[in-house]
């Protein structure tokens, strides 16, 4: 069992916050083009063709039985429909208005982590994420009066991502997380295949599969890498971390997001919009510093 070490898996947790905004932007280049169905399965198999060798050359324990398999199947359910939900807002969402529509994520998470698994949650990161939460919602009132029912896809991918990381802390002490990517990796991919293969033909667009236009191919390739170390990242973090500890750090993502939506597609969030993020900011850094705090001070004392 790995011991608890919060500041280290606050900083993996940082590269995810980085990294994953990354493929957002790909995936929100390409869904222009390539049909949802056809890039998920590529982002897993990408994932699967990185990972599994990996595996093998390093001799990691792969395999899963019992509780652990289970659990790593539901896990990789959640993950496909995370991210499906995830790159069909990116079509309809500014890239910093869908990822901040997503952060009522760790507030879930917040529950979760207290209410299911009993982790230690005192009172003033409650009211942090409390008020993260009450900027979200500033986020979603101007991307709902312009796309409509979209707008709310982000919160799909929150209550399906909570549930994912909520599963993930309950394996990643008890399996490697290289090899935990890798099986999840294999699974999405053996999912994905029979939907992909029936939607191309039966004729249905969003399942089909595709030839990808000679300039798109390295975009493909970068979203599955992305991915894929993005994901070992947060992984490696639950190690380390409580999902509560890690949940109102994700705010992150927001101010990465947003300056990538710029550069890439001139994008930047309305003015209520821009309010409700700089609320999230500002809640979560609370909570960071908070919690650097609390990990120098004496191990007997109870956080608040």
């Amino acid at each position: 069992m790995t011991q608890d070490r919060p500041v280290f898996g606050i900083i993996l947790m940082l590269g995810f916050c980085v990294l994953a905004p990354l493929g957002d932007a790909i995936a929100k280049l390409l869904g222009e083009t390539t049909p949802l169905g056809f890039l998920v399965l590529v982002r897993f198999a990408v994932q699967a063709l990185i990972l599994i060798p990996l595996v093998a050359f390093t001799r990691r324990p792969w395999r899963m039985r019992g509780r652990i398999l289970r659990l790593t199947v539901i896990r990789t359910v959640l993950h496909i429909i995370g991210i499906s939900a995830m790159f069909s807002a990116l079509q309809f969402l500014p890239l910093a208005d869908a990822v901040a529509i997503a952060f009522v994520m760790p507030f879930i998470m917040l529950l979760l982590g207290k209410y299911v698994l009993g982790e230690e949650v005192g009172p003033r990161r409650l009211i942090a994420c409390i008020v993260g939460f009450s900027g979200t919602l500033l986020v979603i009132q101007p991307s709902f009066a312009q796309v409509g029912a979209p707008a709310l896809l982000p919160l799909i991918v929150a209550v399906v991502f909570a549930l994912f990381m909520l599963v993930t802390r309950q394996i990643a002490k008890e399996t490697d997380p290289v090899s935990l990517q890798a099986v999840s990796g294999a699974f999405a991919t053996v999912i994905l295949l029979p939907f992909v293969f029936l939607g191309t033909n039966i004729g249905i667009w969003e399942l089909s599969a595709i030839v990808p236009a000679a300039d798109t191919h390295w975009l493909m390739i970068a979203i599955g890498v992305l991915g894929t170390v993005a994901h070992l990242l947060m992984t490696w973090s639950l190690r380390y971390a409580p999902s509560a500890t890690l949940a109102p750090m994700q705010y992150l993502e927001i101010p990465v997001a947003t300056l990538i939506g710029w550069v890439i597609f001139h994008d930047l969030p309305n003015g209520l919009a821009a309010l409700g993020i700089l609320i999230t900011i500002t809640a979560g850094l609370y909570v960071i510093l908070h919690e650097r705090a609390n990990a120098r001070s004496a191990p007997t004392e109870t956080p608040a």
